[in-house]
């Protein structure tokens, strides 16, 4: 049997590889963008990402992958998804990759005080340092007032409501639910959502590098979001908030490879911040583990 120590090591690892999914996401989203109606793409995102979980999944389990306990949950786990989902569509086709993500990145801090306060996760005061530490390193990639975002402003604020809610349902509900099961809901959620815009955007794409950009953000997301459910099925939402972070730099890096966006003096500042405060993480888990495995005297 495995040590929850070693559950905790698991939980940090399924984070960072779902957040450089998501930076896969956001940088094709972001070239999607000037070719093709962006609720179409969201539609399409969804679509390919129940498609791909359900054949893939379909024929090992059968109709008990659909079974739930809490459906009234799965529903809304699905439309804070869509809507999370949707304002970074919107935020992405007007903001750099890199900044866009440094602004939403205030998500894990806002997550970790409404676990703290309504799932009753103990936070210790190392953590919270870290926590507002990674908090400080955003604010000097964002440095409020140095830039003019104007009205766009709101698609990352109200991703940061989103997503917030949808990762602290997401934490209540891997006591009880299914990841492949929560995974394959949510896509079909969002599909039924997008459908119900499809009349007024549709207008299919002739390029078949748009498909394949299609593809490669379902694909992504379809990934991304089972891996972030196995994290929070292994470890608490305060010890992995720090970790959320590490999409900066993987969007920075987007950023460039994709639109030769390069980050400023300051941001490359702020993001050795926010890498600070991920390895300090990484070693308290560790320092923490070591001490909960050595022997007691008696």
């Amino acid at each position: 049997m495995k040590h929850p120590s070693a559950n905790t090591l698991a939980g940090i690892g399924y984070v960072i590889l779902s957040v450089a999914c998501f930076a896969v996401l956001d940088t094709v989203t972001k070239n999607v963008s000037t070719s093709v109606s962006l609720m179409l793409a969201l539609w399409f995102r969804y679509l390919i990402q129940a498609l791909f979980s359900t054949v893939f999944f379909l024929p090992k389990r059968g109709m008990s992958l659909f079974k739930t306990q809490h459906p009234k949950f799965q529903l809304v786990r699905g439309v804070l998804l869509f809507g999370s989902s949707m304002c970074a569509f919107y935020g992405l086709k007007y903001l750099p990759v890199g900044e866009f993500t440094a602004i939403a990145s205030i998500t894990p801090l806002v997550v970790t005080l409404l676990a703290a306060m309504s799932l009753g996760e103990k936070v210790r005061k190392l953590r919270w340092a870290l926590v507002i530490g990674a908090f400080a390193g955003t604010m000097v990639i964002v440095r409020p007032g140095s830039q003019h975002f104007d009205w766009v402003l709101i698609f990352p604020l109200m991703l940061i409501l989103t997503n917030s809610g949808f990762q602290l349902l997401t934490r209540k509900m891997t006591s009880t639910e299914n990841p492949i099961t929560m995974n394959i809901l949510t896509g079909w959620v969002g599909t039924g959502m997008g459908a119900l815009v499809l009349p007024f955007v549709w207008d299919l794409p002739t390029d078949w590098h748009i498909w394949m950009q299609l593809l490669i953000m379902g694909g992504f997301a379809t990934v991304g979001h089972y891996l972030l459910i196995m994290a929070f099925s292994k470890a608490p939402a305060t010890v992995l908030t720090p970790y959320f972070y590490i999409q900066i730099g993987f969007a920075m890096l987007g950023g460039w490879l994709m639109f030769d966006h390069v980050p400023d003096h300051w941001t490359t500042v702020g993001i050795g911040i926010v890498a600070l405060c991920g390895a300090l993480g990484a070693w308290l888990t560790v320092r923490e583990s070591r001490i909960q495995l050595m022997p007691v005297e008696s």
